[in-house]
């Protein structure tokens, strides 16, 4: 990864807030995905921190979108 990827990169981590607010959930329901597994939500843990990527949101909300009606 070029220094320049590694860049633009840490410019799109989001914080929790951020993060939620993208995808219009409440922080503790992320937090809840991340500790059951629920969903397959890529994040990144610095420390104590956590953060996600605008670029894997984006990703994930469209691997979600359905054709049809079907919930499952």
């Amino acid at each position: 990864m070029s220094l320049q990827e590694v860049i633009a990169t840490s410019k799109e981590l989001l914080d929790e807030k951020q993060a939620a607010a993208k995808l219009d959930v409440t922080p503790g329901t992320l937090s809840v995905w991340r500790s059951t597994g629920r969903y397959a939500l890529p994040f990144v843990k610095v420390g104590r921190k956590v953060r996600y990527r605008a670029t894997d949101l984006d990703l994930w909300l469209a691997q979600r979108t359905r054709a049809s009606g079907a919930t499952a």
